[in-house]
């Protein structure tokens, strides 16, 4: 509980009744957190690298193994993780006292997501920053995660207001970084590492996502968009986890039907946290 009780020191309010329901909502955030005992966000600086593919295999590899496990879909303009599930069609149950978050069919993993409260799944959020980071403080604390062994942060891009409430308040054990191999995106993806760091938030793991492609008849790997950079920076920060991710359409085909937890592979096999 400490390091709530730091946010709310080093928040500023000009306005006295803004300053104690920000105070009442971390005190809330901070209760619901505390039955967590192991937060991860997942982020990267660029967008379209595959975040949400790699949060939702982080969760499954969570369910599998009979954890309480919990996801918490940040990225409130680009929300991908309901359909990837195939939970959008559910809708959680709000009550006075809080909001009963919707669970997977196969695994029973906890997910909320603003998609659940829009009209369509194609209705645009125009929300800007700021408003968007105080609705997942509100969402956060007044969701009823219950008892949970990992609870999963999937971050839009880049390193503004969303990430900074995520990193700030809510104080996840770990990050960790999603790439693809261009050069460009590495070099966007090591400015979350760094305000990761900046933030004394450990990064726990980097994942290379669509890597290579996997010949299905001769097992040819081929790097079709460069090889070594994400694994340079994995060595150049001391990353101890670093995951390749291969192109794989099967995957891709059970995101699409919203399937995930079908999915055979776990890359995580091997993630110790």
């Amino acid at each position: 509980m400490q390091e709530y009780e730091e946010v709310k020191e080093k928040m500023k309010f000009n306005h006295e009744e803004v300053k104690k329901k920000f105070m009442e909502g971390i005190d809330q955030l901070a209760k619901r957190m505390k039955k967590v005992k192991t937060k991860l966000a997942v982020m990267s600086g660029k967008g379209g690298v595959g975040k949400s593919t790699v949060a939702g295999l982080l969760a499954v590899h969570y369910g599998k193994k009979g954890y309480k496990t919990g996801i918490m879909d940040c990225d409130f303009w680009g929300s991908s993780i309901p359909k990837i599930f195939g939970v959008e069609n559910k809708r959680p149950v709000v009550r006075e006292d809080g909001i009963e978050p919707v669970h997977t069919d196969k695994w029973g993993i906890a997910v909320m997501s603003i998609q659940f409260f829009l009209p369509s799944p194609e209705s645009p959020l125009a929300w800007r920053g700021p408003l968007v980071s105080g609705v997942i403080r509100d969402m956060l604390a007044k969701t009823e995660w219950g008892e949970l062994d990992y609870l999963i942060f999937d971050l839009p891009p880049g390193t503004g207001d969303v990430p900074l409430t995520v990193l700030q308040e809510v104080r996840p054990n770990g990050v960790i970084l999603v790439a693809t191999p261009q050069e460009l995106t590495a070099t966007i993806v090591e400015k979350s590492l760094k305000l990761a760091q900046e933030l004394n938030t450990a990064i726990v793991g980097l994942v290379e996502n669509m890597s290579y492609y996997e010949c299905p008849q001769c097992g040819h790997k081929e790097y079709l968009f460069g090889k070594g950079r994400a694994a340079e920076m994995a060595s150049k920060y001391r990353i101890d986890f670093f995951l390749e991710l291969p192109i794989d359409p099967a995957l891709t085909r059970l995101c699409d039907s919203g399937k995930i937890e079908l999915y055979e592979i776990d890359p995580f096999e091997f993630f110790l946290i």
